[in-house]
């Protein structure tokens, strides 16, 4: 009897420890995309999100069985950053982002989450997610028609290049769409693996740094250097993931049933996910955000323990120092990467896009006219402020356009 005990014991460890790689399995795809189209190392991103969400769940008490990794927001200004002052600075500014999350977690604390919609609204929102998606356009037809992100170097022949971007986009669309079960949760995967098995006879691949890579390997880890610049640039990048932080938490707490904003509270998960961005940037990882791939993932099985998250975590930290893998991802071509990067940044646009329809607010109002229509300009149009040594633009400049002209604006009267 005993001996049956201790057999259903180690059936239950197994069974845990099997799906929580598979809940690594669903967010790898998007986890190492971002480290590959930044110049950050992916077995680095590897590890800073396996450690991300340990601190994550001790924050949150263990209470949340949410994943975090590479964050789609930063891309564009990972990309400008490391090509204007380098990885080391640019970190700096990642830092300083999650800095950020942990001041709305104070002031949710103090004030209540309430205090958030206010200067944070919809109208302000929305339109800084959409210049984050269109500010990237460019980068994704480049890298589809087989050139640098940047468009200033030829990689692959273009008509080659199209053939095989314009099938990575395709099956990730196609599986999206017609996918059933855990595969219509790994549309990116599965796009990259089409894309990548089709690159190797056209003779797209070399396997070289594969063997010469060693199978154990210590993540390249790069420490943060200090740079006002790439604070300023990228601190306010932050506003519209810490907002999408609400819905994602939201999201999952419908799942499972549980109201989370409560209990552990909003204010730890926003803690959280910005301390873990913080760790990230200290050791040379994208910035983390709470993966909905993983929400749906939990959603399919029914599986709500976070302790599943904890195996998921401690996976990927393993798999950090494999340094094949790293090898191998590296492999990948331009052009796979670039078909799948022009659903991605295009449905960031989307997202914006949506919570201005969701919010129900009259575009036409002159008020709302205003902000929406200087955030999207400035942030697109290159509209840049400088003082001294210091630069704003881009992204960081829409952002923080976007809460100063909600503040100082007056509301429309009755």
């Amino acid at each position: 009897m005993e001996k049956g005990i201790h057999s259903t014991e180690y059936h239950l460890r197994f069974q845990d420890t099997l799906v929580g790689a598979q809940m690594l399995f669903v967010a790898f795809g998007a986890l190492v995309l971002v480290p590959l189209l930044t110049g950050l190392d992916p077995n680095v991103a590897l590890f800073t999100a396996g450690a991300g969400t340990l601190l994550f769940q001790l924050i949150t008490r263990g209470k949340v069985p949410v994943f975090l990794a590479s964050s789609f927001a930063f891309i564009a200004p990972i990309i400008y950053g490391v090509k204007t002052w380098g990885i080391p600075a640019t970190l700096c500014g990642l830092a300083a982002a999650g800095v950020v999350y942990v001041i709305f977690s104070l002031v949710i604390l103090w004030r209540g989450s309430k205090i958030l919609e206010r200067i944070l609204p919809p109208v302000v929102v929305g339109p800084v997610i959409m210049v984050i998606g269109l500010i990237l356009a460019p980068v994704a037809v480049n890298m589809a028609l087989g050139k640098t992100g940047d468009g200033s170097a030829v990689l692959v022949p273009e008509k080659t290049a199209l053939v095989v971007s314009m099938i990575s986009l395709a099956t990730t669309i196609l599986i999206s769409l017609l996918g059933r079960g855990m595969i219509r949760l790994i549309p990116i995967l599965c796009g990259i693996v089409v894309g990548y098995l089709l690159s190797i006879p056209l003779g797209l691949v070399s396997f070289e740094p594969v063997v010469k890579a060693p199978w154990f390997d210590v993540p390249h880890f790069v420490f943060p250097q200090w740079n006002w610049q790439a604070v300023l640039f990228i601190a306010p990048v932050a506003i519209a993931p810490a907002i999408e932080h609400f819905g994602d938490i939201l999201a999952i707490g419908s799942v499972t049933g549980k109201d989370y904003l409560k209990d552990p509270g909003i204010h730890r998960t926003l803690l959280g996910d910005g301390l873990a961005t913080s760790l990230a940037a200290f050791l040379g990882g994208p910035p983390n955000t709470t993966y909905s791939e993983v929400t749906g993932a939990v959603a399919l099985i029914k599986i709500f323990n976070p302790a599943i998250m904890t195996i998921a975590s401690c996976c990927a930290i393993l798999l950090a120092f494999v340094g094949k893998l790293g090898a191998l991802l590296q492999t990948i071509p331009v052009p796979v990467m670039g078909g799948i990067l022009i659903l991605l940044f295009g449905a960031i646009t989307v997202v914006g896009l949506n919570t201005l329809v969701r919010a129900g607010e009259d575009l036409m109002e002159p008020r709302n006219m205003a902000i929406v229509a200087l955030v999207v300009v400035f942030g697109i149009g290159g509209m840049a402020f400088s003082a001294g040594e210091f630069t704003i633009k881009g992204i960081g400049l829409a952002g923080i356009c976007g809460v100063l002209l909600n503040l100082v604006l007056p509301e429309r009267r009755a």
